[in-house]
């Protein structure tokens, strides 16, 4: 079974590692490689991160939190 790629065009999500051992991930949102929205609370691991910044992603695609 093949895990399907949601299409998130124009908006990629970039996960940003800990700086330091025992620090939290953090992700950006970026459109044409411009930052629109980056994360707000720190996650305990990069499936975290991922899982929250699609989330977020998916919002903005369906229009909900656009300024």
């Amino acid at each position: 079974m093949t895990d399907t790629i949601p299409n998130t065009h124009p908006y990629t999500l970039e996960i940003l590692p800990p700086k330091a051992e025992g620090a939290s991930y953090q992700w950006a949102i970026r459109r044409s490689g411009k930052l629109v929205q980056r994360s707000d609370r720190s996650l305990t691991s990069e499936a975290k991160a991922h899982e929250n910044g699609m989330a977020q992603i998916e919002k903005l695609l369906s229009g909900v939190g656009e300024r």
